[in-house]
């Protein structure tokens, strides 16, 4: 068994100012996506230009807050945010939803194309190999916060997370999700859109591969308490939520291989 790192959620304060990292790991995440943005507009034939990468994130850091957090509400924690509305406001102590962030960013970025004159798959082609690094971020942030814990194990790398109120040694799952829909996932995309590709192609990867890590991960974490299991005494909200993600990418990539044949 290994000892959780209890890490004070606040990394400094600057007089009331408290500044979390949970927060910290969300703008290493934009600032990763900035870089590596900044890299792929300089392939030959990019959709993006350099200085066009700025407003891009911007967008994207607009989606996934707002969409984020409101999917947050919509699908994992409705009757909490409507009797205590404030709690809304208070993003530093978790309660993200990937799906509704991805919900966020999809919008954002047919504003984004509709503004520069693009095509929507175009910008989402692009963004695909942004993301899964941000994504590692969020949920090292959930790691540091306690929160987002696994099912009990007996695994050597187990941990006992002081947040659950147990002494249950579980799945360090943040971590394996960070590995999975972080690590993984970005060496698959990054090295998939080196190569020109039909359009929709990266875009439904990206679906595909997140979709596919995150039903797996899904199994070492702990459904939301107040959820439990949604269906077949097994499914958690999470896996039900990327059963669409897993369809449409699929989709996604048969459009674009067929096209591409005709």
């Amino acid at each position: 068994m290994l000892i959780y790192p209890e890490i004070d959620p606040i990394a400094f304060q600057l007089g009331p100012l408290k500044v979390h990292w949970y927060g910290i790991m969300y703008l290493i995440g934009f600032s990763l996506a900035w870089i590596l943005g900044a890299k792929r507009a300089k392939h030959p034939n990019a959709v993006i230009t350099k200085d066009q990468v700025s407003d891009l994130i911007f967008y994207g850091a607009l989606g996934v807050v707002l969409g984020g957090r409101l999917g947050y509400i919509l699908f994992y924690n409705l009757p909490t945010y409507i009797n205590t509305p404030l709690t809304i406001f208070k993003v530093w102590q978790g309660g993200m939803s990937f799906h509704g962030g991805l919900i966020g960013v999809l919008v954002a970025m047919w504003l984004y194309a509709h503004k520069i004159n693009r095509r929507f798959f175009e910008i989402t082609d692009f963004i695909a190999p942004l993301i899964p690094l941000g994504l590692m971020m969020g949920r090292i942030g959930n790691f540091i916060n306690g929160e987002l814990w696994g099912r009990p194990t007996d695994l050597p790398w187990g941990m006992i997370f002081p947040h659950a109120g147990d002494s249950i040694v579980r799945h360090p799952s943040q971590l394996y999700q960070a590995a999975l829909e972080g690590v993984v996932l970005f060496i698959i995309l990054w090295l998939f859109s080196k190569r020109p590709r039909p359009i929709m192609a990266v875009s439904g990867l990206f679906l595909m591969g997140y979709g596919i890590f995150r039903f797996l991960a899904e199994f070492a974490r702990t459904p939301d308490a107040h959820l439990g299991f949604i269906a077949f005494d097994w499914m958690t909200m999470g896996q039900i939520l990327t059963l669409p993600m897993l369809i449409i990418g699929g989709l996604l990539m048969g459009l674009a291989y067929f096209a591409k044949e005709e």
